[in-house]
C-alpha cells in the first residue's frame, strides 16, 4: 500500500502545511516530503506519531472503507407492475433504499389506478408529480395535484395516491423512513 499519499490527503484535509505536521511530529520537512512520495517509509513508531497528528490512529487509516455508490442508473432499480388496482408500476429508484433514511420510488399509472393504501407511521412523505395529475387521499381528504406541483405531509392517517383522470400519470415519490 502506498500510504504517502493517502498522509498527503489527510494533511490538505486538516489545513496544514508539510512544516506544520512535521513540527508537530517533531520530524523534518523533508522527511514529510520524502514520505508523501512513497520515497521513504517510517518506523512504525513515527508513523503512529503522525497519525495522532492527524487525528486518526493505524486501525482508522489502514482501513478500507467501501466507497460509497452514489449514481444509480436503470439497471441498478428494481420495477413492481401489479395489473390489479395500480394498473401501473412501482419502479425503487435506489436499491437496498431500506437500509437509507429515505426511500425514492417513481409511480406510473394509467387511468383508474392507484396505489396500495398505506397505513399510518412514523416519518414523512413527499411527491413530485413528473405527468398527469393525481389525487392524494390522506384519511377522508382529498388533494389534486397536478404535473409541476408537489406533495409534502407526515402520514399519520391511511394513504394512497389514485389517478382518477383519463392519460398517464407518473410521480416521485419519497418517504422517510423508507415504507414502500
Amino acid at each position: 500500500m502506498e500510504i504517502g499519499n493517502k498522509l498527503k490527503r489527510l494533511r490538505l484535509k486538516l489545513g496544514l502545511t508539510q512544516e506544520e505536521l512535521a513540527d508537530r511530529c517533531e520530524l523534518s520537512k523533508g522527511f514529510i516530503s520524502l514520505l508523501e512520495r512513497d520515497l521513504t517509509s517510517p518506523s512504525i513508531a513515527t508513523l503512529c506519531d503522525i497519525l495522532e497528528s492527524l487525528g486518526t490512529d493505524l486501525p482508522g487509516f489502514f482501513s478500507e472503507k467501501a466507497e460509497e455508490k452514489i449514481l444509480f442508473t436503470e439497471s441498478d432499480t428494481k420495477t413492481m407492475t401489479d395489473g390489479d388496482d395500480l394498473r401501473g408500476s412501482i419502479r425503487w429508484l435506489v436499491p437496498s433504499a431500506q437500509k437509507n433514511s429515505m426511500e425514492p420510488i417513481l409511480v406510473t399509472m394509467e387511468a383508474g389506478g392507484r396505489t396500495e393504501e398505506q397505513d399510518p407511521h412514523e416519518g414523512e412523505e413527499f411527491g413530485f408529480v413528473l405527468q398527469g395529475t393525481v389525487t392524494l387521499v390522506l384519511g377522508e381528504k382529498q388533494v389534486r395535484v397536478h404535473r409541476g406541483e408537489s406533495f409534502y405531509y407526515q402520514p399519520t392517517e391511511q394513504h394512497y395516491l389514485l389517478n382518477a383522470s383519463k392519460a398517464l400519470c407518473r410521480v416521485l415519490w419519497v418517504a422517510t423512513p423508507p415504507s414502500f
